[in-house]
């Protein structure tokens, strides 16, 4: 639905799947229940073993809005390092 509206989710890889959880203090089973997933998928995001699929990624960017997360902040600092 969203993909027809026009929106496009951001793509999550390990770093900032990470850096997201981190934001709000969550553990990767928190973060998980918020999603709808098990933790062993967040874990794989994580480890770069998997990235998320369109919808939770869609999911990802609404946890990101709803904690305040700067997702282009993110990038910017990885790209320091």
């Amino acid at each position: 639905m969203l993909a027809r509206l026009g929106v496009k989710p951001r793509h999550w890889d390990a770093f900032n799947v990470r850096a997201l959880r981190q934001h709000p203090g969550f553990t990767q089973a928190q973060l998980a229940r918020k999603l709808g997933v098990v933790q062993q998928t967040v874990s794989a995001w994580e480890c770069g073993d998997h990235t998320p699929t369109r919808l939770s990624a869609y999911l990802l960017d609404v946890i990101a809005e709803k904690y305040g997360f700067e997702y282009e902040d993110v990038i910017a600092a990885g790209l320091r390092l």
